[in-house]
C-alpha cells in the first residue's frame, strides 16, 4: 500500500479540490486533481512526452463531458509510467484533453501545473482510500 499526502486547495470559501503528486520516469512532477466523479482519468493533451496516442475500441469509449459544458473533444492515450509515492503506474489508458483553462484557474490560488484528473477508473482499480482528517490517499496494488 502506498499512503501519500493530499493537497487541500480552497478555490471558494469551503470548496475544495484534492491534489496529488505524480512523478513521471523523467523525474518530472506533476499535479493530479482527484475527481472521484469523474468516470476515466483525464491527462493533459499538451504533455506529448509523457504518452502515445492510441485507438478507442469503440466512438464511445473515450467521450468526456464537464458539467454544464456539454460535450469535450477527446482523444486517446496511454501514459507509460506515472508515480504515486511507491505505486507505480504502467501503462494507464486517459482521455486527452486540454487542460488550459483548468491551469488558467489554479494559477491563480496556486503556482502549480495540473497535468491530469485521476478518475473513478484509477482510483477503484487501486482501491484508493481518501482520508481527509490526515490529508492522504492511500493506493493498494490490483488484484489479478
Amino acid at each position: 500500500m502506498a499512503k501519500i499526502p493530499l493537497e487541500l486547495i480552497e478555490l471558494e470559501e469551503h470548496n475544495y479540490h484534492l491534489l496529488v503528486q505524480g512523478k513521471f520516469e523523467d523525474g518530472e512532477l506533476g499535479y493530479w486533481i482527484i475527481d472521484t466523479g469523474a468516470s476515466k482519468t483525464v491527462f493533459d493533451k499538451r504533455l506529448e512526452q509523457y504518452y502515445k496516442s492510441i485507438e478507442p475500441l469503440s466512438d464511445e469509449e473515450y467521450q468526456s463531458a464537464g458539467i454544464g459544458t456539454g460535450m469535450v473533444e477527446t482523444a486517446v492515450g496511454e501514459i507509460a509510467y506515472i508515480a504515486f509515492g511507491k505505486l507505480k503506474v504502467r501503462d494507464q489508458k486517459v482521455a486527452l484533453i486540454d487542460l488550459d483553462h483548468v491551469n488558467e484557474i489554479y494559477r491563480k490560488y496556486r503556482n502549480v501545473r495540473i497535468c491530469g484528473l485521476l478518475g473513478s477508473d484509477l482510483l477503484k482499480k487501486y482501491q484508493c482510500v481518501i482520508d481527509y482528517k490526515y490529508e492522504t490517499i492511500s493506493f493498494s496494488r490490483p488484484r489479478k
